[in-house]
């Protein structure tokens, strides 16, 4: 059965304030990110990255009213959302009908972002064990790979494991050696060679959990892969609580140019999109020149730096004593980067 955990009454106040600031009473939540965020982690999509099969009015009193499709509201009541009136509606019927004066979300989303940003701590645990959880699966997956594998053979066995842990794998990519170039390497029956990546987001609770992982067959560490990791630091320590992701991502350009990636002419950032803060999206927002908000104290960030054939990424919660890393598994290959352990290829040479 659901349950209400001690974070919605700090959710419900943040929605208050909203309500507040426009001068109404109620407000319709119809976003996947919102639901789940607000009603604790409720699955409350049928399709990955699908519509949501129910809507809610939040009432400035704490009252909410979930209308669901008719075919989703016994499983929605019985399975996910706690602490709410429900009401039915037919299965091909409207969502997102608000009466006038009531405010949406769509209308809001950066005040919602905001909202959703600083974590509580039931989202910090549940982070934390999701994010250790998937971690140790994707080193099991990696320890018993081989060479000859193919990525589909990979990328079954790396769905199969965030299953078995009891989340859904929304993201999962795999570069066998000869595909080190590709920025989204979606899985091919190519075998995986010399070395390959792994690109995973697990999702429960809501939560999304993105990292990235090296295997490697044959060879060694290349001088890149050591860059990289310098690169990530002068990231982590950009990411600070009060500054304005417009600044962060300036800093992360300039952080690839310092150890040697690309130039002023031709930008080394600019070949992939260098993430941002993560929650309840898999980026939330994704960071670009134009983004607006700031680094929130408790609020966690997805970075992958990347260029051909390096990368890195892990899901962290930046706090004002710097970033803390949730998706580890102590098993796994670091280094010492700046005081923070920092994956490494996993040699099975």
């Amino acid at each position: 059965m659901p349950a209400v955990t001690a974070d919605r009454p700090h959710k419900h106040a943040r929605l208050a304030s909203i309500l507040d600031a426009h001068g109404v009473d109620r407000m319709l939540l119809t976003g996947p990110e919102n639901l789940a965020w607000y009603f604790d982690g409720a699955r409350v999509q049928v399709p990955i990255g699908g519509a949501a099969v129910c809507s809610a009015i939040i009432h400035r009193d704490g009252t909410a009213i979930v209308t669901a499709l008719e075919n989703e509201a016994e499983r929605l009541q019985a399975e996910e959302i706690a602490g709410a009136e429900f009401q039915r509606i037919p299965w091909f019927g409207s969502l997102a009908d608000a009466p006038q004066g009531m405010l949406v979300d769509s209308d809001i989303a950066d005040e919602l972002r905001q909202a959703r940003a600083a974590l509580l701590p039931a989202e910090r645990t549940r982070y934390a064990l999701l994010g250790q959880d998937a971690a140790v699966a994707v080193t099991a997956v990696l320890r018993a790979s081989t060479a000859d594998m193919t990525e589909h053979e990979l990328a079954a066995e790396l769905g199969r494991a965030v299953l078995s842990m009891g989340a859904t794998p929304a993201v999962i990519l795999v570069a066998g050696s000869a595909r080190g170039g590709v920025q989204h390497p979606l899985p091919t029956g190519a075998s995986l060679g010399d070395h390959a990546l792994v690109v995973v987001t697990a999702v429960r609770h809501g939560l999304h959990a993105s990292f990235s992982r090296w295997v490697r067959f044959r060879g060694h560490e290349s001088d890149q892969e050591r860059r990289l990791r310098l690169v990530e630091a002068d990231i982590f320590a950009a990411t600070r609580p009060g500054r304005d992701f417009a600044d962060v991502l300036t800093d992360i350009a300039s952080a690839y140019q310092a150890h040697g990636f690309g130039s002023a002419q031709e930008p080394a950032w600019r070949a992939h999109h260098q993430g941002g803060p993560t929650g309840y999206l898999g980026r939330d927002p994704k960071i670009s020149p134009t983004s607006a908000g700031r680094v929130v104290s408790g609020g966690a960030f997805a970075w992958n730096p990347w260029v051909p054939h390096a990368k890195l990424e892990d899901t962290v919660i930046i706090d004002d004593a710097g970033p803390t890393v949730l998706t580890a598994d102590p098993a796994w290959p670091t280094v010492d980067v700046r005081g923070i352990p920092r994956p490494v290829a996993l040699d099975l040479t």
